[in-house]
């Protein structure tokens, strides 16, 4: 048993791209343990497997399974360490909306294909650049990514968190099904829910077949997200990458600003054009040095709310802007749609066609017609 335990270890670790070195600083124990486990030498205790199953994803039956099962991809959603009761009941909300989008899918035909999976060599670079070629982009701002991730295969819901939660999002595969689907939590700003979205994508396209993916809000921090498994600092680099492409971000400050170290005022003018939050631009324009580390430590001190809306008369972050959503909305907006669920629009869509055609075969089962608006 233990040489069998030790080998899915070493396989699951080399599926990672992890040596035993860089597995064993990770996991916070010496890399001769490691290689001690891996060698059927030592039997690891009961908690030590299940931090290490919970750094790889994994149900801790899988070292103990012969033969894979599929485990539920709901059950290991809701074991995770980040999910707390409060949180596991809006999940629960999460997993019916799953549900219904699938039988809506059912009663009108229209099954979304997946997009592509990309190889686990390529870097977070070339994957944003190969994947905006793909969509026929350009280098122009996406003015709506939670579309485009519906348009892609991948299903979205937003919906609000509790305040202390440690979800930012989260990305689930229904292999069975072949269906994808995100839930990014409606309770962040707007632009951070672009860049969440995004992030989200960036597992969908690579890390689809790794099993479910819980976002903790530290893996947005450049402090923080070292400390989580290196999935998260893929996506963090293809999300800034997709969402704010360096040729375009270089063409606006050369050719209109013609400035290599740049205000807090044109941050602002440029978080704006690119729909994302003031804290993801600013780490884009300092690794590409238009912003010093000096000046990023002072404007992530200032409020970006409030000179935002001197400048330009509103706040495209918290009243609708950016990523899909008009600026200028009425304020206090953004309070009334963190207290609900956001279905998208594709989901509603369907609602509606799936609600035509039960007026004409009234023979739906239950199950499908609780999922129906009135048709009109």
């Amino acid at each position: 048993m233990e040489k069998f335990i030790g080998t899915k270890l070493r396989k699951a670790r080399e599926a990672l791209g992890h040596s035993q070195a860089s597995f064993s600083r990770v996991l916070g124990i010496s890399s001769e343990y490691i290689s001690l486990l891996e060698s059927g030498k030592r039997t690891p205790s009961f908690p030590m497997l299940q931090k290490i199953a919970s750094f790889l994803n994994r149900d801790i039956a899988y070292f103990f399974q012969e033969k894979p099962v599929p485990p539920d991809t709901f059950t290991l959603l809701f074991r995770a360490e980040a999910v707390d009761d409060r949180a596991r009941d809006e999940l629960q909300k999460f997993r019916r909306y799953c549900d219904d989008y699938l039988r809506l899918e059912t009663v009108t035909g229209r099954h979304l294909e997946l997009g592509p999976l990309y190889a686990p060599s390529i870097t977070p670079d070339r994957m944003a650049v190969e994947e905006r070629r793909r969509l026929g982009l350009g280098e122009e701002p996406i003015r709506d990514i939670f579309a485009l991730l519906e348009a892609n295969g991948c299903r979205v819901l937003r919906l609000p968190m509790p305040e202390d939660s440690k979800v930012s999002g989260v990305f689930i595969y229904l292999e069975h099904k072949e269906a994808a689907f995100t839930l990014v939590n409606s309770g962040q700003s707007l632009g951070r829910q672009a860049f969440s979205a995004a992030h989200e994508y960036c597992h969908y396209l690579k890390d689809r077949n790794e099993g479910p993916v819980i976002d903790n809000p530290d893996v947005f921090i450049d402090e923080y997200v070292e400390l989580y498994h290196p999935r998260e600092q893929f996506a963090q680099m293809f999300a800034a990458r997709f969402l704010m492409p360096p040729s375009k971000v270089r063409e606006i400050i050369e050719k209109d600003f013609r400035s290599q170290r740049l205000t807090f005022d044109q941050v602002l003018y440029l978080k704006r054009y690119f729909g994302v939050s003031t804290p993801a631009m600013l780490r884009t324009l300092r690794n590409m040095g238009y912003v010093s580390r000096a000046q990023f430590g002072e404007y992530v001190k200032l409020d970006p709310d409030k000179r935002e809306k001197e400048i330009f008369g509103n706040v495209a972050d918290s009243n609708g802007g950016g990523a899909g959503l008009v600026a200028g909305k009425v304020e206090g907006l953004l309070t009334k749609i963190k207290k609900r669920a956001i279905p998208s629009d594709r989901f509603k869509l369907l609602q509606v066609e799936a609600a035509r055609k039960i007026t004409r075969d009234k023979k739906l089962p239950k199950a499908i017609q609780k999922t129906l608006p009135t048709a009109e």
